[in-house]
């Protein structure tokens, strides 16, 4: 499907968990910390285990400093289309 569509990469990061979150009227947000391209770059050299520790440990330190710098600016929407949205959202049969 993804091929038929043009994609070059599939995002398993966030689905079903945003349409999921979409369809109960949550807000949503993810964090995706890719460590290797090498499963689907012909062109990239192969990983091992510690490569992909490695990406891992610097991910996580960008993903700190993110939070940290985002956290405070969350605010409460009395008025977000989310929460209505729920409507027009469900895509799982009722």
């Amino acid at each position: 499907m993804f091929r038929q569509w043009g994609g070059d990469v599939i995002n398993m990061t966030t689905v079903p968990e945003v349409v999921l979150a979409r369809e109960a009227g949550l807000h949503y947000a993810a964090i995706a910390m890719p460590t290797d391209y090498d499963c689907w770059k012909i062109t990239e050299k192969a990983v091992d285990i510690s490569m992909v520790l490695e990406t891992f440990i610097r991910n996580i330190e960008k993903v700190q400093k993110l939070l940290l710098a985002a956290i405070p600016e969350i605010r409460e929407y009395d008025d977000c289309p989310c929460t209505r949205d729920i409507k027009t959202a469900i895509v799982t049969k009722k």
